[in-house]
């Protein structure tokens, strides 16, 4: 960024005034809410009993200070030292056993964090860390970028809708506990398509245009000059909705990036209802009667995909490297990688000795057993992961899937998985010792 830091607060300090003066608004419309309603649960502090209006009013009234002192050049920002951290915090290694941690932390306290207060305090702390992060001009410009606000909108928005059908399941399981059906099948009233659902349709129509023009107005549109083969941006970017794909092409040959492992989430979605044996749930939320699909969607959706989309959008910068949230990105930063192939680390590193190569003037048939003997430590432990570790999950963790399933389907589940983990155990690798590919057969373009 060109530009002092009070040039950059003097040039956002307008629009960060009016949006705490939003999320004052929004914390006074949500107690106005809970009093229309009559929902006034409330709290100890001490001797001192105090309800979640007062809260959310008292929330809305520090937000509307706030406001005044943004607008003056002065908004809160985070320290130097916390914004180190955070940058460091932010390695994808960090990021994404981070992010695995932190969706087994919401699995099992999903009875908390589901309840209305504590998700609209948990919305208001997001919120203002936002706020406090847009004062950093390097944050800013990732953020701000035309490109990128609508995915910003869009992380909040997948929290949101993931909190409505988790809070939805939550209660259908306890209803269940009590021995009372769903929610959904208590409500045996009728919408008629006209005027209810074509009314309501409209409206939205008539909002979301309103929307768009605002946003056309107050947005550039993210356009760049005319492609020249000469001179391509950097970073180079894929759509948000393929950066995930992109990502995926570091750590695996293009042709398994892009062909193999698209076509093997095709055909595990098409799978899906060969290989359910579990009816429950049809129809309705719940969790605690799925608990195993729960958690694969939970990881395949967020972990494999969400992740590495964020990942592309917001942590990779010049020369495909990764930055910290508030670090500059210096399209002069050279990191050194010496990307090492699973032979290598075997024959040479481990062993001590040269790979293994055919003699001189050998024909096809000798060179390709020397290949082959070449990367035998990687297609071992290849075979040992997809052809002897299903039998071992069988007789332990998966004994009961395996008897329901029997053998044909229980064997495309467990592989289907099996592959699905091998992404992030192979983008770890990478990250920490440098493995380029467990199996290396550049002479027949075979990488794994």
């Amino acid at each position: 960024m060109h530009g002092s830091h009070a040039d950059f607060l003097a040039r956002i300090q307008m629009g960060l005034g009016f949006y705490y003066l939003l999320l004052a608004a929004l914390n006074w419309g949500g107690a106005l809410l809970m009093w229309r309603e009559g929902a006034r649960p409330y709290f100890k502090l001490g001797e001192l009993t105090v309800t979640n209006i007062a809260v959310w009013l008292f929330v809305g009234g520090a937000f509307l200070i706030l406001a005044p002192v943004a607008m003056m050049g002065s908004p809160p920002e985070f320290s130097e030292g916390i914004k180190h951290v955070i940058n460091e915090l932010s390695g994808p290694v960090t990021l994404t056993v981070g992010s695995l941690a932190g969706m087994a932390v919401l699995y099992f306290f999903r009875g908390w964090w589901t309840r209305p207060p504590i998700a609209w305090a948990l919305l208001n702390l997001s919120l203002f860390l936002m706020g406090l992060a847009v004062t950093d001009a390097n944050f800013f410009e990732i953020v701000g970028k035309p490109d990128n606000v609508p995915i910003v909108g869009l992380v909040f928005l997948l929290g949101f809708f993931t909190w409505v059908a988790t809070r939805q399941a939550v209660i259908n399981d306890d209803r269940r506990k009590q021995g009372l059906p769903p929610i959904e099948k208590t409500n045996d009233e009728k919408v008629l398509v006209w005027p209810d659902l074509v009314y309501t349709e409209m409206i939205c129509m008539v909002a979301l245009t309103a929307l768009m023009l605002v946003w056309a107005i107050a947005l550039q549109a993210p356009l760049e000059e005319p492609a020249s083969s000469v001179k391509t941006p950097n970073p180079s970017k894929a759509p948000w909705y393929f950066l995930g794909l992109q990502e995926m092409l570091v750590y695996y040959d293009p042709w398994y990036a892009g062909v193999v492992l698209p076509s093997i989430v095709v055909f595990g979605l098409m799978a899906i209802p060969f290989l359910d044996f579990n009816k429950a749930g049809n129809g309705y939320y719940t969790i605690e009667e799925r608990k195993f699909s729960y958690i694969v969607f939970q990881i395949g959706f967020f972990e494999l995909w969400i992740v590495l989309i964020i990942l592309g959008t917001f942590l990779r910068g010049p020369n495909w490297n990764f930055f910290g949230p508030f670090e500059y990105w210096d399209a002069h930063k050279v990191l050194a990688q010496n990307n090492v192939d699973l032979s290598q680390y075997f024959w040479g590193d481990w062993l001590g000795r040269g790979m293994p190569k055919a003699p001189s003037g050998s024909g096809a048939g000798m060179e390709f057993l020397y290949i082959l003997y070449r990367e035998s430590p990687g297609i071992i432990l290849t075979l040992l992961y997809l052809i002897v570790l299903p039998p071992i999950l069988a007789a332990t963790v998966f004994r009961s899937f395996f008897v329901k399933m029997g053998l044909i389907r229980y064997m495309i589940m467990s592989n289907l998985l099996l592959l699905m983990a091998s992404l992030p155990l192979k983008m770890v690798l990478r990250w920490t010792v440098n493995l380029k590919y467990i199996i290396s057969i550049p002479e027949y373009f075979l990488n794994f």
